[in-house]
């Protein structure tokens, strides 16, 4: 197949692009600067290709000012309206059959559980920015396939979120977030790697999935595995205040979170390979 990916030279485009290409489809990236224009270059770019995976945007996880809220919010929502546009604007013929697109379990209000038909979904700043994403793609032409993943935070070898992690582990430093308590869900990199593979290849239907490992777990049982693997003890509480001083508001997202459940994507036939944070570490660390 021919694939157009966006945030291609991300950490997780560059995944699942070598693993698309290794099983022999033609994989390219498209210029972030033809997303952010009403363009017939953007239709050129897309003309032809059978799938379009949709990974653009910004890392959430900053201080947020008026600015970077701009740009995280464009990065997504503007994005995928051209995208969108520029897809409806091809012939019949010459669209892609499918859009796979990246979207995040952020639009769930925290502190509850949720499958995907939960409407108690978050009233702030990334709840608006997931909402909106999602819902442009809403005016994709009823032709073309759409497959939507609420992603868990990611785990991997070159994932930032273990790497920034480690260093303090590793010394003993590290410790739960606040009392600990919160969801904390996750899945490992090849997981999601999988999945949009499993939609690219094989799954044939309109759809929004969960895209986090079956296991539920806290942040306090996250840190216990993490201290078991390395064997180093993890005596320190980062308390929220702290957090705050560093990511501001954008400190919510570590001291905060919903629980989600896995189990209507695993019904689809997906199947996880590391359903479980023992299973995760063991194969990132090992």
């Amino acid at each position: 197949m021919n694939i157009k990916l966006t945030g291609s030279n991300g950490y997780i485009g560059q995944l699942i692009s070598k693993k698309l290409e290794e099983k022999g489809h033609s994989v390219s990236g498209i210029e972030r600067n033809l997303l952010y224009r009403d363009s017939e270059n953007l239709k050129k770019e897309l003309q032809y290709s059978d799938v379009v995976i949709n990974l653009a945007g910004a890392p959430i996880l900053q201080r947020w000012t008026e600015r970077n809220k701009e740009i995280i919010y464009d990065s997504r929502v503007v994005t995928t309206r051209n995208l969108v546009a520029a897809i409806n604007g091809l012939p019949n013929s010459q669209r892609p059959k499918k859009v796979v697109s990246a979207s995040a379990i952020g639009i769930y209000k925290s502190g509850y559980s949720h499958t995907e038909e939960s409407h108690n979904l978050d009233e702030g700043f990334v709840g608006k920015v997931v909402k909106d994403w999602e819902n442009s793609l809403n005016d994709l032409s009823s032709d073309v396939q759409k497959v939507i993943f609420r992603l868990g935070v990611v785990f991997g070898r070159e994932a930032q979120t273990i790497k920034n992690m480690l260093l303090p582990f590793k010394l003993g430093l590290g410790g739960k977030i606040g009392s600990g308590e919160q969801p904390f869900p996750f899945i490992h990199e090849e997981d999601v790697v999988s999945a949009f593979v499993w939609a690219t290849e094989q799954y044939q239907s309109n759809e929004t999935f969960n895209l986090s490992a079956p296991e539920n777990i806290s942040n306090k049982e996250f840190t216990r595995s993490l201290t078991n693997q390395l064997n180093r003890p993890a005596f320190f509480t980062i308390p929220a205040f702290a957090l705050q001083l560093i990511y501001g508001e954008a400190a919510s997202l570590l001291t905060q979170s919903p629980e989600v459940s896995s189990e209507k994507i695993q019904n689809a036939g997906f199947e996880f390979n590391y359903p479980n944070i023992n299973s995760a570490l063991k194969e990132i660390l090992g």
